[in-house]
Formats: structure tokens, C-alpha cells, sequence
């Protein structure tokens, strides 16, 4: 809009200055046309120096007066020749047959000037003619004056609507910025800082406001849902406790016919089964509603350790267990964390071992860890779905939960590293444990909703074995 305007503005200021300039020169030049010619028709030629002179002194202008034969009388430049002839010039040949000149041209000097030649005439009788020249630099001192105005008039006008523009926009803005940080602590689980709903345009406040009421709403479902889940496995979890410990349903083998007894062996795993769901459903709760913090732990040391604890178990099922690879150190996971993601992997392989083979637990440089396992290993699609809760392979042949690979995964996330299934170089499965080094910076604390206060060590929480 500006240029719009500005641009046809300057262009018609600078036409304007030099058609007025041009008037200017014109009308002087017939002014002193008469005076000449009265001073030529008088006989006054000496003082047509003076005459000249004094106004070119005056304006800054240049004027040529000749005779009737187009000879130089008289000229304002001191240094000019007098006495030669102009007639066969255009604009004095045209003077001498009494018809005026008003144009723009170049001077000897290679300037632009406006120059106007008029005839000294009294009625038809020409007496002799004038040549005015006027320089054209103080008229482009002005144009150029006027655009520089313009220019900085235009610079003035965007300065001032690009800060209202830039205050708008933070007005405008505003609310958004704090519903973004709101968003991103509802992503993490807790909003402790809603958006402003009182700033900004109205319809932001509404939005910020109905954000506000569904993040409410949703906190409350969320933690409505965790305590159900947490107070039915409780629930559950106390009956069954009863059948296994208290009744003890393999008493009642003595008392039943013996084409029953597989029955109730059946009745017994299930038993058991559920017992472990449900003790998975409760450390999957704990897991979820406790802050957890990353602390420094010694990966060769806890992998030594809980090899050495689960060899016997191993040796029963005629599996050997062998670590490989060189030390990595220390590494970020939170307290317990590290023996129980290791526990459930191992408890996993030996489910799959045939005997006489070996579960590989290999260390690679950049703190990662493999657990390799030579069974029958698992399908691309059935590695997509292994961490999913409750869900086991179609053609598991074992009593397992469902909850072993989630609970992992879930202590590796809240720990800052990662975890993969792969196939192993010639047959079973590689589970790789991608871990932090303690040279970088662990990540702050993870909230989980109520009960975030609690710091205990994770194999005091929960010991669940996983499953295929």
C-alpha cells in the first residue's frame, strides 16, 4: 500500500517541480526579452550586459541576447564571445521568425538544462532574440529531497505497524505458548500449570478453557482407571492366595478319581498363572504411579551377578549361560531396575532353550547388552507384538503372563535406553539392551500419578518372568 501510494506520489511531485521550473523559466525569459528589445530599439546596447548579468547573478541562470541577424550582443558568462553568430542554432532561427522555444537539452558543459529562446519583437518587427538556460540540478535536488522524505515517511509507517503488528501477535500468541507448555506437562502425565485463560482473543480464552476442563477430566479418568487396576489385582490377588496357600488344591488329589487328576493339575498351573498375572498387573500399577530417577549402575557387575544366581537354575534344563564381550562400565537405570529387566530376559530365554544349548549374554562397546537365546526364536510380526500387554505367541507351549516383555520394556524406558527384538545369527532370538553411559546426562525424573513418592528398589516391587 505504501508503494502504491508513494511512488505515484513522487512521480507526479517530480513532473510537478519541473513544469513549474519550466513556467519559471519561460515567463523570465519573455520578461527580459521586452527589456532587451526596448534596449535594443533605443539604442541601448552597452547596458544590456548589465541588465543580463544582474539577473544571472540573481537566479544562477544563463542568457544570451543577439540582434536581429542572430550576432551575439551581449552574454552573462564573462568568458563568452560576442560577436559571432547564432542564427543557424534551431531554437534562434526560430526566435528571428518570432516563434518561441521552450525545451530541455544539454549545455556545453554537459549538464541538463531548461532553456528558453524568445523573440525581442514589437508586434511583427524582430529586433533581436534571448536565450535563458537554467540549470536543471536544483530542480533534481528537490525531486530527490521529496522521495528521500517519502522514503523515510514509508520507513516510519512500517516501523509503527510492525510494532503493533509484533505487539498483536504476542497478544495474540500469548495463550497459545502456555497451552503448548500445558500440552507438553499433560504429556508427561501431570498438568500442574493450566493455560491462561484470561489473556488473548476470546476465542483462544474458550479454547484454553475447554483444554483445561478435559485435561481435568482426563487426570481424573486416568487415575480413576489406575486405581481400579491396582485395587482389583489387590482384590484378586488375596483369593488366590487362599487357593494356593490355604486350601492347597493339590491336597484334594488323594480324594478325587484318578481320571480327574489331570484336571485338577490343570486347575493348579491356572492357579498359578493368574497368581502371576496378577502379580504382574500389581508391579505394572507400581511401576506406572512411581517416580522413578536414573542413578549410576555397574553393568558388568549386576550381569555377573545374576548369571551366577540363575546357572543352577539353567544347569537343571541342561542350558549353559556365558557372558561375552568387553566391560562397558557404568550405566544410567533406576534403582533394582537393571537385575529385574535381566531376570525377565533370562526366565524368557529358558523357557525356549532346548538342552544343551547356551544363552549368550554379550557386551558391545556403547554400553549395549545381548541376550541370545538358541530356540525357535519369534516371526517379524510376533517381535512387533511382543511388548504388547497379555499377548503371547500363537504356538507357546508355556504358562507365561503376557507382562514379562512389558514390564522390561517399561524399566528400560524409565531408565533412558531402549530395547529391540531380533533374530539371532543362526537360530532363536536377540534381545538388545541399548543403555546410557554415566558420561551422559541422565534424564530427569519420570512421574507416573500418585504415589510419587516412592523410591524403593524395583526387585523389591516386582519379580515377574516374562514370556514369548
Amino acid at each position: 500500500m505504501l508503494a502504491g501510494l508513494e511512488i505515484p506520489l513522487g512521480y507526479i511531485y517530480a513532473r510537478g517541480e519541473t513544469s513549474r521550473a519550466s513556467q519559471s523559466v519561460e515567463r523570465d525569459a519573455a520578461m527580459l526579452a521586452e527589456v532587451t528589445e526596448e534596449n535594443i530599439e533605443e539604442g541601448k546596447v552597452g547596458e544590456l550586459p548589465d541588465v543580463i548579468g544582474d539577473y544571472a547573478t540573481r537566479t544562477g541562470g544563463h542568457v544570451v541576447v543577439t540582434d536581429k541577424q542572430g550576432i551575439v550582443l551581449a552574454d552573462s558568462d564573462p568568458a563568452a564571445r560576442t560577436g559571432i553568430s547564432l542564427a543557424t542554432q534551431p531554437d534562434i532561427a526560430r526566435a528571428l521568425t518570432n516563434q518561441p522555444t521552450v525545451t530541455t537539452t544539454t549545455d556545453s558543459a554537459g549538464r541538463d538544462v531548461l532553456s528558453a529562446t524568445m523573440p525581442g519583437a514589437s508586434g511583427t518587427t524582430i529586433r533581436g532574440t534571448l536565450r535563458l538556460t537554467y540549470p536543471l540540478d536544483q530542480v533534481s535536488t528537490r525531486v530527490h529531497r521529496i522521495w528521500g522524505a517519502l522514503a523515510l515517511a514509508g520507513g516510519c509507517v512500517l516501523a509503527a505497524v510492525a510494532l503493533a503488528a509484533f505487539t498483536l501477535a504476542r497478544w495474540i500468541t500469548s495463550p497459545l505458548r502456555t497451552l503448548e507448555a500445558a500440552t507438553a506437562q499433560l504429556a508427561e502425565g501431570q498438568l500442574t500449570h493450566p493455560p491462561d485463560a484470561t489473556t488473548g482473543p476470546p476465542e483462544l480464552r474458550r479454547l484454553a478453557t475447554s483444554f483445561t476442563h478435559t485435561a481435568t477430566q482426563l487426570q481424573h479418568l486416568l487415575k480413576a482407571q489406575q486405581a481400579f487396576a491396582s485395587e482389583a489385582s489387590h482384590q484378586l490377588k488375596t483369593p488366590l492366595t487362599g487357593l494356593r496357600l490355604r486350601l492347597r488344591l493339590e491336597n484334594l488329589e488323594p480324594y478325587l478319581d484318578p481320571r480327574a487328576h489331570p484336571s485338577l493339575e490343570e486347575a493348579v498351573d491356572e492357579v498359578e498363572r493368574l497368581g502371576r498375572m496378577v502379580q504382574g498387573l500389581l508391579a505394572l500399577a507400581r511401576l506406572e504411579n512411581t517416580a522413578t530417577t536414573p542413578e549410576p549402575v555397574d553393568l558388568d557387575a549386576v550381569t555377573a551377578e545374576r548369571v551366577a544366581i540363575w546357572e543352577p537354575v539353567a544347569a537343571e534344563q541342561y542350558v549353559a549361560l556365558d557372558i561375552t564381550g568387553p566391560h562397558v562400565g557404568q550405566v544410567w537405570a533406576i534403582p533394582g531396575a537393571l537385575e529385574q529387566i535381566i531376570d525377565n530376559l533370562i526366565a524368557n530365554a529358558l523357557r525356549g532353550s532346548p538342552p544343551g544349548t547356551t544363552i549368550t549374554l554379550h557386551r558391545t562397546p556403547g554400553t549395549e547388552l545381548h541376550i541370545i537365546d538358541q530356540g525357535p526364536g519369534m516371526n517379524a510380526a510376533d517381535r512387533e507384538r511382543a511388548f504388547d500387554r497379555f499377548w503371547r505367541s500363537s504356538d507357546a507351549h508355556h504358562d507365561g503372563t503376557g507382562l514379562g516383555l512389558p514390564i522390561v520394556r517399561h524399566l528400560i524406558n524409565a531408565s533412558g535406553g531402549t530395547i529391540t527384538l531380533h533374530p539371532s545369527p543362526d537360530t532363536g532370538l536377540d534381545a538388545r539392551i541399548q543403555l546410557r553411559p554415566v558420561t551422559s546426562r541422565p534424564r530427569g525424573p519420570r512421574s507416573g500419578g500418585e504415589g510419587s513418592g516412592s523410591r524403593r528398589p524395583l526387585s523389591q516391587r516386582t519379580h515377574t518372568a516374562g514370556r514369548r
